[in-house]
């Protein structure tokens, strides 16, 4: 899931791809998209970009002309326009020709150019979301990377919150607070810091002072030998630095490896797999939290910890090249999975209707064998009744299947059937006994 870095490499991407690049028409969106239409159309604008903890913005501008007065009248915007977006589980951008446009592109910017060129939205998964004439959310925190001193002033100031009540691990997702941590980030700021993941978040917050003396120094590391191996293994290094501060600064060393998908150089995940210290790392535990979000750490979990929760299955961590890759196969091995179950449902609640049919007839007349269900004066195929569910009533035997009604009277041995089949949507059919 994208988290703060990933979305300040965004914006960085899009004002490296975006500048020079003059866009026109309409801004587009996928019909299959659920979130609202951009309203901006104009002949020419260019596009800018910035991020602020878990979301980006861009600016739509539109470049001057001297006929701006034409412009108007003709509903080509003169005003800029901000659109803010948040990733979700699977959102980024991309800037390629038309005819490589991503399969899951939802929001696309054209250029002003042959051959065309395409800035998309694309989020496979569809959890991501983006706003017209939007703002920065009013209920987000300051920025973890680019507003430290009023991050730090907004929690130092509400550690009175009962957000605080609750485990560290949790407070930290908490984006009122601590807007750009996700999950990867908490576990290896705690795990940094050495502090058990479900301990009160208030015990680990008090005392921190809402002014860093130490922002323009680096944090000081002290070496701990791992006891479980000899003194020739390389020993693990914690930060003596408060947890405030890695919140900014861990997050920033992210930023500067580049990468995560947005440098062509670097899309194999290598740099980024080797700088994580404790999240998905073999030897790790890992833990839900009470949100169902899965903590990775070391050691004692904490008072806090969740005990009727079991710990997931280990999983392999899925190699982050395919975290873009959206092909039919992945989709078909998707969808092949859920249709299995539909048919043994279907397949067994049928079974299970034609053997109460039966023995409804039987009830009717012991001589069911000799018996024919006649249908209009023809016999009746079974297999058009597409029986799906029975019910039954007391005083008068009443079945409704997806095919049509059976109504069973008991004085006169007679069983209706109303079908809704393709040539007529009801039939009367009556069944005659041998006497």
């Amino acid at each position: 899931m994208p988290e703060g870095p990933e979305l300040h490499l965004g914006s960085l991407y899009v004002n490296k791809m975006c500048a020079g690049v003059v866009f026109t028409g309409p801004v587009r969106k996928s019909e299959v998209s659920k979130s609202p239409d951009v309203p901006f159309t104009c002949e020419a604008y260019r596009i800018t970009a910035s991020s602020r903890g878990k979301e980006v913005k861009l600016r739509l501008t539109p470049m001057k002309s001297d006929d701006s007065k034409q412009r108007s009248k003709a509903g080509q915007a003169d005003q800029t326009m901000d659109v803010v977006f948040r990733f979700g589980m699977s959102g980024y951008f991309r800037f390629t020709s038309e005819d490589e446009l991503p399969k899951h592109s939802h929001l696309c910017f054209y250029s002003k150019e042959t051959p065309c060129r395409v800035l998309s939205f694309v989020d496979t998964r569809r959890f991501g979301s983006w706003q017209a004439n939007g703002t920065w959310q009013p209920d987000r925190g300051p920025c973890i990377m680019f507003e430290y001193e009023s991050f730090r002033k907004n929690v130092v100031t509400h550690l009175s919150d009962r957000a605080f009540d609750r485990p560290i691990c949790e407070v930290l997702l908490n984006q009122k607070y601590f807007n750009g941590i996700g999950n990867y980030l908490r576990a290896e700021i705690l795990f940094r810091l050495n502090i058990p993941p479900f301990v009160p978040a208030r015990s680990v917050l008090e005392g921190l002072e809402s002014e860093d003396l130490c922002v323009n120094e680096k944090p000081l590391k002290t070496e701990i030998k791992d006891e479980k191996t000899s003194d020739r293994v390389k020993t693990v290094k914690e930060e003596t630095g408060d947890l405030l501060r890695l919140c900014h600064t861990v997050p920033l060393e992210v930023v500067n490896q580049g990468g995560k998908g947005y440098d062509p150089k670097k899309e194999d995940y290598s740099e980024f797999k080797a700088w994580l210290q404790c999240y998905y790392v073999d030897g790790m535990k890992s833990l839900r939290d009470h949100n169902g979000r899965t903590m990775w750490f070391n050691g004692d979990p904490g008072p806090m910890a969740p005990k009727d929760l079991k710990s997931p299955k280990a999983k392999k961590r899925a190699k982050k090249t395919e975290d873009h890759d959206y092909t039919d196969k992945k989709k078909g091995a998707k969808g092949g999975s859920k249709s299995t179950p539909k048919k043994k449902v279907v397949k067994q609640e049928t079974k299970t209707a034609k053997k109460e049919i039966e023995k409804s007839e039987e009830m009717v007349s012991p001589q069911k064998k000799r018996d024919q269900l006649l249908v209009g004066g023809r016999p009746a195929v079974q297999s058009q009744l597409q029986v799906c569910s029975l019910y039954s009533l007391k005083r008068e035997q009443m079945f409704f299947t997806a095919g049509g009604l059976f109504e069973t009277n008991k004085h006169f041995n007679v069983i209706v059937v109303l079908v809704a089949g393709p040539e007529k949507r009801s039939e009367r059919v009556t069944r005659q006994s041998s006497k």
